[in-house]
């Protein structure tokens, strides 16, 4: 629930994070914030969703929209759902981020580039810069991408290592408005704790499994109930077929144990408490071309 407004000059507001897949784009809002809301992994699509991460100090509550990465080549249902989510997130948001690879400048992301709104802030951030051989290249790199947009501000950073995250904040909180806040102070996240689980437990199996199944698998919680201080969760991993069963489960079930253990303990870090997690999986083939069964997973 909100609360009045602290002291006159307080500023409130909505940062989208946008990008093309597996730029930091989840990275950069679980440093900015301090906890782990939104899942990361080396694989594109990790991030379907969109998701709030809060942050509120003295001077100012940033809203920040994480976002899928704009899907620019697949086309089933699943893509299309990301997409959607990209686009909603754009609508109402007083700041753009957006998020690119140092030294990397591609048709895919001058392509996501052109989607955004004109009539909305955009700052272009230059993520993993502690990956740079040359530091002296920045300068040029910097300047180039000055010319290819009229780009707000320009700000390189390091999430991984916590590099001029607060100049970040510092540029984005100019574009938001004084107001009062917009969630509660102590809040992370708009999301629930049991869709958090669900994608804990998806981030351990992109985590853990080869270079094709992750795309074809969700998660969906089937039941969640707190008993005697214990979060007791029943998740069923869904996959496309009967052959990715076998893959998922693992050699006398240790990958499953392996996933589930990985998972409980990020699920106990972030809500504080014991949790009792049960998983399994069933296979639903074409889900992911499905909007039936999309919406029925979360998706909008």
């Amino acid at each position: 629930m909100n609360e009045a407004a602290p002291e006159s000059g307080f500023r409130a507001g909505y940062v989208a994070i946008v990008g093309c897949p597996n730029v930091g784009k989840s990275t950069l809002m679980n440093r900015l914030i301090g906890a782990k809301i939104s899942i990361t992994s080396k694989k594109a699509q990790t991030t379907r969703h969109r998701i709030h991460g809060i942050l509120t100090t003295d001077a100012c509550q940033y809203v920040f929209v994480d976002t899928p990465g704009m899907q620019m080549r697949h086309r089933n249902a699943l893509n299309r759902a990301m997409n959607r989510a990209v686009s909603g997130a754009l609508v109402d948001i007083d700041v753009i981020l957006f998020v690119i690879e140092v030294n990397r400048w591609r048709a895919e992301d001058r392509a996501v580039l052109e989607r955004l709104p004109d009539d909305t802030p955009v700052v272009l951030v230059i993520s993993k810069i502690d990956r740079m051989a040359d530091k002296n290249a920045l300068l040029p790199f910097m300047a180039m991408l000055a010319e290819q947009h009229a780009f707000s501000e320009i700000v390189p950073i390091s999430a991984e290592r916590g590099d001029n995250l607060d100049a970040l904040l510092q540029v984005a909180a100019r574009y938001l408005p004084e107001s009062a806040l917009i969630f509660a102070v102590d809040d992370l996240t708009d999301r629930s704790e049991r869709f958090l689980a669900a994608e804990m437990l998806r981030e351990k199996l992109f985590r853990n499994l080869g270079e094709e199944l992750p795309y074809g698998i969700a998660v969906e919680i089937e039941k969640f109930e707190m008993e005697e201080g214990v979060r007791r969760i029943h998740a069923a991993i869904i996959v496309e077929r009967d052959a990715h069963k076998a893959m998922v489960i693992g050699k006398g079930g240790e990958r499953m144990k392996r996933v589930a253990s990985d998972a409980r303990k990020d699920m106990e870090r972030l809500f504080g408490g014991k949790v009792w997690l049960e998983t399994w999986v069933k296979v639903k083939g074409g889900w992911a071309d499905d909007e039936r069964a999309l919406k029925s997973l979360g998706y909008e």
